[in-house]
């Protein structure tokens, strides 16, 4: 695979940064979009290392990392789906294979209600749809009270929450949100309030992107193949419980994939997953869609 080549984009409020891997020798299958969210490209580099024989797209979603925005409009699954989707026609090699993870899933099949011909697969791995699960009122109020905890009392205090939330196993109830509210220093998080409002998870994924709801009947009349994949160690986190919902949701069956939420992760922001393994496990998933 050759080094990525970067490109920016200008789109409406915002302007995209994406890079593209070209394989060394032309490849009969379509790109293979990479992404997450609010993970940027900085994320995949490991995976794209194991698909050299494809051209591999990578990008970071508006507002993270080296993607800029240039409105103050709220950034839903929808505005990030058409961002999705002007990346492919600027790249001009369109239908393309994509794996979504985290709220890159929600995006992604937000994606391919809008756009279904932008697709040949979607693999959506353990995307955070709370709407889909019978705890749903619960799971919106932590998220609320994530966000605004972020806004009251900052980065550490809001990420020590969102970090304890995302451990948790299995349903919710309201006694959860009575729980105290952890001590970011048990995670490494700063105490203080550096008055900085800018983390995209804490801010606009936690406000829009998680309470997204997908339209069962339009994902059923796309053409777009879409996989839902979740983790073998992943157990009953909440994003591993709206996959298997959803996938009740949609009448088909969950596909599972190498480690946890972070398997791709070949220590990428010092995450170490099962890269190898997750990558076989995709390529063998995406060549069952050729």
């Amino acid at each position: 695979m050759t080094e990525p080549t970067t490109h920016t984009l200008e789109v409406p409020g915002a302007v995209i940064t994406y890079d593209v891997r070209e394989p060394e020798s032309p490849s009969p299958e379509p790109p293979l979009f990479l992404y997450g969210a609010p993970m940027g490209a900085a994320g995949f580099v490991t995976l794209a290392s194991h698909f050299p024989d494809r051209t591999v797209i990578t990008y970071d979603q508006r507002g993270a990392e080296r993607s800029t925005r240039t409105d103050d409009a709220d950034v839903t699954v929808h505005v990030q789906a058409d961002d999705l989707h002007r990346v492919v026609e600027a790249v001009g090699r369109g239908p393309v294979d994509a794996f979504g993870t985290s709220g890159g899933a929600n995006v992604g099949l937000a994606w391919a209600e809008a756009y279904p011909d932008d697709l040949r697969t979607l693999v959506a791995h353990e995307p955070p749809l709370y709407t889909v699960l019978p705890d749903a009122p619960v799971l919106e109020a932590i998220n609320r009270d994530i966000y605004e905890t972020y806004m009251r009392d900052g980065h550490g205090a809001g990420m020590a929450k969102f970090i304890a939330f995302v451990m948790h196993q299995g349903p919710v109830t309201e006694e959860y949100l009575s729980r105290p509210a952890p001590d970011p220093a048990m995670f490494g998080l700063p105490t203080e309030d550096d008055g900085s409002r800018d983390d995209v998870l804490l801010g606009v994924n936690m406000l829009h992107i998680n309470a997204y709801r997908p339209d069962v009947e339009k994902l059923a009349a796309a053409p777009t193949r879409i996989v839902l994949g979740v983790g073998e160690e992943s157990g009953e986190i909440q994003v591993a419980r709206t996959t298997r919902a959803l996938a009740d949701l949609m009448g088909t069956k969950v596909t599972t994939f190498p480690g946890d939420h972070g398997g791709f992760l070949g220590g990428e922001y010092g995450q170490h997953g099962k890269p190898d393994e997750f990558a076989a496990a995709l390529r063998e998933v995406l060549s069952a869609g050729s």
